[in-house]
């Protein structure tokens, strides 16, 4: 549940994001050398109104019709064949990268944007575990906790190792009729289902390979891709609710290996574009894919998203 929700964070901070560069002039987007405290003031304010009103929200939507109770743990690492921890990483990567790329247009120092702008995912992610902690009906997951933090340190730790971001993790759906058999807990429309249809969705460790060979004349914008999806998933586990729907044969994973493409690497010189190739990198690239999986074996996707 919780994945749901760190996810609709993202899409609101990409949207203030994108927003930047439909509104803004070029040399407005172009990050400042020094600290201008009209940008920092504005990011503060900003950030600060989002989370907050996405906070309030979440309260009104998830919360509020359920009953609170002492707060409590629960150990969901078994569910979901682990595709919400997934989610949960990405989440707070992309949050963090927001955050420092967002310090960065202010002039923040580096050490600043690594402290302050980078912890954005964790510290809206954790405050989403307190709130589980708090309900009933949920709980605060020991493994979510681990997959934001490990989220904010992939980020991090690529920064103070490289200086750069050599792997991206990215996201990808398509709709599957699984979605149709549970509608309530999938999602009813495309909108929902990209949010709660675990089936649809795959995870990828997206890695520059120039990055890491410098001298070579390989594009700077390929990347090979390491993907995780799963499919058969009514329920969150493998119990009989779900074998009411489909045979437990179908509930497997699938572990992809695909191209893909660094949009932050392609050059130019428009600060326009560099904010909507930032933006829009966070998505994986449809491209030939090969999938091994617990069930039928190897595949060959033409063009997999």
């Amino acid at each position: 549940m919780s994945n749901i929700k760190s996810v609709l964070f993202v899409l609101l901070f990409i949207g203030f994001h994108n927003a930047w560069s439909q509104n803004g002039i070029d040399n407005y987007l172009k990050p400042s050398d020094t600290l201008d405290k009209k940008r920092l003031n504005a990011v503060i304010v900003s950030e600060t109104v989002v989370a907050s009103a996405t906070l309030i929200g979440l309260n009104q939507l998830w919360y509020a019709d359920y009953p609170k109770s002492n707060f409590h743990f629960i150990n969901d690492n078994e569910e979901w064949l682990q595709i919400d921890k997934a989610g949960h990483l990405f989440s707070s990567y992309h949050l963090g990268k927001i955050g420092a790329d967002a310090l960065k247009w202010s002039g923040v120092s580096k050490k600043n944007q690594l402290i302050y702008g980078s912890s954005l995912g964790l510290a809206f992610l954790t405050t989403v575990e307190v709130f589980d902690g708090f309900s009933a009906n949920w709980g605060a997951s020991f493994g979510d906790v681990v997959a934001n933090v490990s989220g904010t340190a992939l980020y991090i730790s690529q920064e103070l190792l490289w200086k750069e971001q050599r792997v991206i993790p990215k996201f990808s759906f398509h709709t599957t009729r699984y979605a149709s058999l549970r509608p309530d807990v999938l999602g009813s429309s495309l909108n929902e289902q990209i949010l709660k249809d675990y089936n649809g969705q795959t995870y990828w460790l997206s890695c520059n390979i120039h990055s890491f060979f410098k001298e070579s004349k390989i594009p700077k914008w390929l990347n090979v891709a390491f993907g995780y999806g799963a499919e058969g998933m009514i329920t969150g586990d493998e119990d009989t609710g779900n074998a009411i729907f489909i045979s437990k044969d179908e509930r497997y994973r699938q572990f992809y290996l695909s191209f893909d493409v660094d949009l932050t690497k392609i050059e130019t010189k428009s600060h326009v574009l560099k904010t909507l190739f930032s933006v829009f990198n966070s998505l994986k690239i449809p491209a030939p894919t090969l999938e091994i999986n617990g069930s039928h074996g190897v595949k060959v996707h033409l063009f997999y998203f």
